[in-house]
């Protein structure tokens, strides 16, 4: 029994002491001065965790101004607060702020003082979500990464807005009121490096121009187009996830391989006017076709190599890989065409 408590009582010390060590690394890596000094300068409507000591979190607290910003102070959290304006004087010492969240509050362009953002020079991820902005502010912080602006009421664009954010990969744009005259041949010139683009539940009727050529993920959902162009996502040959749920396109707005494109493994057209499968490429993984008005699937049709070839080299050559089909909502009735099954051999799932 003994020996236990003492074993117990060793192992005790040992973890007090690992976390000891641990947490006073962090501190000392952090600011050579004393946890006093942190404490102190903690604005008092905020929490600032000892775990974490360059995290701010001000959420949830009814605030009506931002508060003065430690210099230490790398996350801050200041979501779900009452504030309107944006201005300088809190970030006048916050010089290493890589992430805001200022979701959920009452921003508006006229509370954002000008050059505010754009002298965050560390600042990589910036979320303005659920406030009243009516155009994207500018001018914005050269080095970010992700810009969030999704449920506001943006219908403008300034000119050049984003011409020099070269770092930025994610662009969140969606359930704003963008009309097609807000999206210029320029209007995303300069995201050379953007891989997600969203602009969804916002009030298109065109596809959008010029989207930057590095997109990998495009997202069109609940808007009014009505074409796809001929040729469209040659000018974008990286896009892999493609969305358009909920628009009015029908087979006369898709050209005759629209969508016949190598890139795209994630196609999503559910909640349209289709009455037929457009033709697809053998490299797509992932097809919805839900709440259309597809009537019959014809499987020699819609295959993308012959069938013939499928049933002499099977697994062999290029394959179809489609392993997820959606076709409820539709007007097709069970079972599954033999030559549906025939030609998409890697068919995980098919839900009709």
């Amino acid at each position: 029994m003994i020996l236990k408590v003492c074993t117990s009582l060793l192992l005790l010390f040992l973890v007090n002491s690992a976390w000891t060590r641990t947490v006073r690394q962090v501190y000392d890596d952090l600011d050579p001065g004393h946890w006093s000094h942190y404490t102190s300068e903690c604005p008092q409507e905020c929490f600032c965790p000892p775990s974490f000591p360059n995290a701010l979190y001000c959420d949830n607290k009814g605030l009506k101004e931002i508060p003065p910003i430690p210099a230490r102070i790398w996350y801050l959290y200041l979501q779900n607060n009452q504030i309107e304006k944006i201005s300088e004087k809190p970030f006048a010492n916050a010089t290493h702020l890589r992430w805001i969240n200022l979701n959920k509050n009452k921003i508006t362009n006229s509370g954002i003082e000008s050059g505010v953002l754009s002298k965050l020079k560390r600042l990589l991820y910036l979320f303005l979500e659920d406030n009243e902005l009516e155009e994207v502010p500018a001018p914005l912080p050269v080095g970010l990464e992700q810009l969030r602006l999704a449920r506001n009421k943006i219908s403008k664009i300034p000119e050049g807005v984003f011409s020099h954010l070269e770092n930025l990969t994610m662009l969140d744009l969606h359930q704003n009121s963008l009309l097609d005259s807000a999206l210029q041949s320029d209007t995303f010139q300069g995201l050379n490096n953007l891989m997600q683009l969203n602009i969804a539940k916002n009030s298109l009727k065109k596809m959008p121009l010029s989207i930057p050529a590095n997109t990998l993920q495009l997202f069109l959902d609940n808007n009014s187009i009505e074409v796809i162009p001929e040729n469209y996502f040659s000018a974008i040959p990286k896009v892999t996830f493609l969305r358009l749920n909920y628009n009015k396109l029908s087979d006369d707005g898709i050209p005759p391989n629209g969508f016949n494109v190598s890139s795209i493994l994630d196609l999503q057209l559910s909640h349209n006017q289709l009455t037929k499968i457009p033709p697809i490429n053998a490299h797509l993984e992932h097809l919805h076709l839900d709440h259309n008005k597809i009537k019959s699937v014809n499987g020699t049709q819609i295959c993308p190599v012959s069938i013939a070839l499928e049933e002499d080299y099977g697994y062999y050559g290029n394959s179809p890989r489609l392993r997820y089909l959606r076709l409820d909502g539709n007007e097709i009735q069970p079972p599954i065409p033999l030559d549906i099954m025939i030609c998409f051999r890697l068919l995980q799932a098919v839900v009709i």
